[in-house]
């Protein structure tokens, strides 16, 4: 079409162009003679004529299209809020026709109209993609009734031990009650003939479901697939479906809802019986990511749409922004809050940008935001040098040199100078550094922890020993194409020295053993950490999962370490990111809504936070920046006696709180007693989550109140007693300190003062507010920060220019965004 060809080609990089017409004369040399007449020397004439004008006059108008017309025509969501109600059932039909007919009042043609519509939202919320020029996005801005016009963004990818070391034992509850319940992924596919999507013994999906499976065949396992891709470009590699060309989405769906596979391993490690925490739970795909495409704003909320219409019941979604916009311009937000007034919770990752202070992403109040921590298993795979030395590395290595020494050189000293590159970029390995002459069959010491390894494996490396100049933590195995593995940086150090001081060094890398962390459960170094960049007062991340060294299935299609190198094929893959704990978040909450099907997403939530498992301070730089409210328990998040509960009405109040008007939060809700009337925008501290954060300025005394209500979900009398754990110097006072709850669903509220001198000596103070009634403990962090030039919330806040999507496969995703 017009439009999406005239947008390829203003968006496009400049072509490099051959000669045109000495190829055409070259050709002509070897044809035949032509017997010419006046009719067709006419024509010829004609043709070279129109063969002249037409591409001076396609680039006329493509000059004038690109560069008058707009400075560069580029897809953007109009977001007009709730979807209004239709007596006839026919609503999304209707907003289709609207939409359409505003592109026309700003376009100025039904056909340019038609052209530049990607997407018409309808079926769960108002709103709709199109191609625009800046001067037609600040049209739509001012009309009364768009909330925000946002731009699509293109976002890029953020097992057997995990659940045992939860103490959960997947399958707990009958197939029946687990298989009413549905979860939608929104990620890069699926590969639907892994054995963990099988459906033996399932019954057909539940009556609720609406939704469809598009160019894949679906089961009792997978019971919908959708794709989406707004460019309608495709890497050669990619499905046209939603099939995983990437592996991404096959490990997510299947952490959270495989069924159970006896013997799974990544090439013969970590094996054991592979299962997601509800195996018996249906999955959903939306495939909303694609092989070096990324993902974008448009699609995912194209997603959102439909998997609420659907009839999905959890959103499992491991993508996020490096640095979120503001709640009503992300398209995360935005899907998750209309699945939130549905009954829909979305668990969300926090991202990978740890140990960052104020990285993490969807901090929207109405998600479940998640951390990435540790399990107790760890792949160590040695390194052995030709003296006999012995240093223990972190990789997923399943290459078998059998004890076979080779050549061992350090990559500063086999830089490819003849290439243009110099001794900074030979150190760090990286494509096109390295002599061949040199590397070939040898194995190359690099300083650089990250990356796929292509440089070594470019020029001919047998194998690489990785180490960081600066000390850091190296708490997960990455993947590579050969035998590699990562070591500390004194071993490194010692390593290298071994290599200057030997006249013919050698080395050998052993096949990864499997380790006991006993340190473990810690927060990943690499999991993006708080405070909150846009409510600071609401306690972001929510909780911390497994997410390391995560074994699930893959796609056989997709390289196991992410290098173009790499043609080994698996069905199961060990990786890491924050991409990995969320849909064990999804799985829990899933398992939590199978047992309370009548729970709000509030309720669920609040479920899970409330009786986390403590985290260690020791071990947890950051304390509940870190890991929310702690390390999640699905066992008790199914009993916690206990609920902070919140309606849409909350989170409107809390939208008022923060700013936001009337007419927003008309269009948001759908109705006109959404209004901010007698809210004065301040801070967030009162809406009713299940921690408490307060933010300090720089110099003041502590000194505020917060106001909860809690509903009772365990026994009908049951009488709960508060404790406080704070350290000294801050006052904590709670009124009342016992609730008697006489009846199911009843509702008490309290209070909670705190106060004391101004914070001096260290920038947080985190305890918490527990209440008890001698079976079960809702346990609610409560911190207090301030945000001073040395602590670490002094970062500036600044919107979000390009997105992140978790982790690649057997690697994460390490490179600065750019912000504006």
């Amino acid at each position: 079409m017009l439009f999406q060809f005239i947008t390829q080609v203003c968006e496009a990089p400049p072509p490099i162009y051959k000669n045109q017409t000495v190829i055409e004369l070259s050709n002509r040399t070897k044809k035949s003679p032509e017997i010419f007449t006046s009719a067709t020397m006419t024509i010829i004439i004609f043709r070279r004529w129109v063969s002249v004008l037409y591409p001076i006059l396609l680039a006329s108008i493509l000059l004038h299209y690109c560069r008058g017309n707009s400075d560069e025509r580029k897809v953007h969501i109009v977001y007009m809020g709730e979807r209004p109600h239709s007596p006839s059932g026919n609503m999304s039909s209707l907003l289709a026709v609207r939409h359409i007919s505003l592109l026309e009042r700003v376009l100025g043609s039904a056909s340019l109209a038609k052209e530049s519509l990607v997407y018409s939202y309808g079926r769960s919320f108002n709103a709709f993609a199109a191609i625009l020029s800046p001067q037609e996005v600040e049209k739509f801005s001012k009309m009364k009734r768009v909330i925000s016009v946002i731009p699509n963004h293109k976002l890029h990818l953020h097992t057997t031990r995990s659940w045992e070391f939860m103490n959960f034992s997947p399958g707990q509850i009958s197939a029946q009650t687990e298989g009413n319940v549905i979860i939608g992924f929104l990620d890069s596919g699926i590969w639907p003939e892994s054995e963990s999507f099988n459906d033996e013994g399932m019954t057909p999906p539940p009556a609720k479901w609406k939704g469809e499976c598009h160019n894949i065949t679906c089961n009792n396992k997978i019971i919908g697939a959708r794709y989406y891709n707004t460019g309608g470009m495709y890497d050669p590699s990619e499905f046209k479906s939603p099939r995983d060309a990437m592996g991404h989405g096959t490990h997510t769906s299947s952490t959270a809802a495989g069924r159970k596979v006896a013997g799974a391993s990544f090439l013969g490690l970590a094996e054991g019986t592979a299962t997601g925490g509800v195996p018996n739970a249906r999955i959903a795909v939306y495939k909303v990511c694609w092989q070096n495409r990324g993902c974008s704003n448009a699609d995912i909320l194209a997603a959102f749409d439909d998997a609420i219409a659907d009839g999905v019941d959890i959103l499992s979604m491991s993508l996020g922004s490096s640095v979120p916009p503001p709640f009503f311009e992300d398209a995360m937000a935005i899907g998750a809050f209309h699945a939130m007034k549905r009954g829909v919770l979305t668990s969300a990752s926090s991202g990978n940008s740890g140990p960052t202070p104020a990285t993490a992403s969807n901090l929207a109040p109405w998600m479940l935001t998640v951390a990435a921590s540790t399990i107790d298993r760890q792949f160590v795979s040695k390194v052995v040098l030709g003296n006999g030395e012995t240093f223990p590395g972190i990789a997923v290595n399943s290459f078998k040199l059998n004890g076979t020494t080779f050549p061992l050189v350090w990559a500063g000293d086999v830089a490819n100078y003849s290439g243009g590159s110099g001794v900074i970029n030979a150190k760090n390995c990286l494509p096109g550094s390295l002599n061949s002459y040199k590397t070939a069959g040898k194995i190359v010491l690099c300083h650089s922890i990250v990356g796929d390894l292509t440089g070594v494996a470019m020029a001919n490396g047998l194998g690489a020993i990785l180490f960081n100049p600066v000390p850091s933590v190296n708490d997960f195995a990455f993947s590579y194409p050969l035998p590699a593995t990562q070591v500390r940086t004194g071993d490194g150090d010692a390593i290298l020295d071994y290599i200057r001081t030997t006249e013919n060094p050698i080395a050998t890398i052993l096949v990864s053993e499997t380790w006991k962390d006993v340190m473990a459960p810690y927060v990943a170094s690499f999991s993006s950490r708080g405070p909150n960049r846009l409510s600071p007062e609401i306690l972001k991340p929510d909780i911390t999962v497994p997410g390391v060294d995560i074994l699930a299935a893959w796609s056989p299609v997709a390289s196991p370490s992410g290098s173009p190198f790499d043609t080994r094929k698996v069905k199961y893959n060990v990786i890491s990111g924050t991409s990995m704990s969320c849909p064990h978040a999804s799985a829990v909450a899933a398992y939590v809504k199978a047992l309370h099907p009548d729970w709000s997403p509030a309720a669920i939530k609040s479920a899970i936070m409330t009786t986390a498992n403590v985290m260690d301070p020791r071990k947890n730089e950051g304390h509940e920046f870190a890991h929310g409210s702690g390390h999640i328990n699905p066992v008790a998040a199914a009993d916690p006696g206990l609920v902070y509960d919140a309606s849409e009405d909350d989170y409107i109040y809390f939208l008022c709180k923060q700013g936001y008007d009337n007419t927003t939060m008309e269009l948001i809700a759908g109705r006109s007693n959404a209004s901010c009337n007698g809210v004065a925008p301040g801070r967030a501290w009162d809406l009713n989550y299940p921690t408490f954060g307060l933010v300090v300025e720089d110099g003041e005394s502590i000194s505020t109140s917060f106001t909860r209500t809690v509903t009772n979900v365990g026994p009908p009398n049951s009488t709960y007693h508060v404790s406080v754990q704070m350290p000294s110097l801050v006052n904590v006072e709670v009124h009342p300190t016992v609730l008697p709850f006489s009846a199911v669903g009843q509702s008490m509220t309290f209070t909670v003062k705190v106060s004391g001198p101004k914070i001096v000596d260290q920038p947080i103070r985190s305890g918490a507010i527990l209440w008890g009634d001698g079976v079960h403990v809702a346990r609610s962090p409560l911190v207090v920060y301030t945000i001073t030039p040395n602590s670490m919330a002094a970062l500036p806040f600044k919107p979000a220019e390009k997105i992140r999507f978790g982790d690649q496969p057997g690697r994460l995703e390490h490179e600065i965004l750019e912000t504006n």
